[in-house]
């Protein structure tokens, strides 16, 4: 069964790594990459980076992209635009929090839309603390 794939953006490739760690850890069967800092290893996004980890991650199901920062959405978008894809979201959404539960409702089999809308619902919740 093809699952909707996830790529996490950020200006910082051990966020994205990191990120890609702990959802892998606990979630096997979604094709989760990482889209992090430059080439020369610096803080920032790359659009070349951001367009692999689209078509690494690709399925019939869609990708779903989360992002840290403004320019990281800006690049997210020029990857989609650059992609030629019709089913490929970028969520509104906390990076960590939003993209632990996509990847979660991903692995149940949601479709994009489902996914989206669950990792957007997190920015809702109220925070304990």
């Amino acid at each position: 069964m093809s699952n909707v794939g996830i790529v996490f953006v950020s200006h910082s490739e051990q966020i994205a790594l990191g990120l890609k760690e702990l959802t892998t850890q606990a979630i096997q069967n979604v094709s989760i990459e990482a889209a992090g800092g430059t080439d020369d290893g610096e803080i920032g996004t790359n659009l070349e980076k951001i367009i692999q980890a689209i078509e690494t991650v690709y399925s019939d199901k869609g990708v779903l992209i989360l992002f840290d920062l403004g320019s990281a959405l800006m690049n997210a978008e020029m990857a989609l635009e650059l992609s030629g894809r019709d089913n490929i979201l970028i969520a509104d959404a906390p990076l960590i929090e939003g993209g632990y539960v996509a990847a979660v409702e991903s692995s149940m089999g949601k479709s994009l839309q489902e996914v989206l809308e669950a990792a957007e619902q997190v920015r809702e919740q109220p925070k304990r603390g």
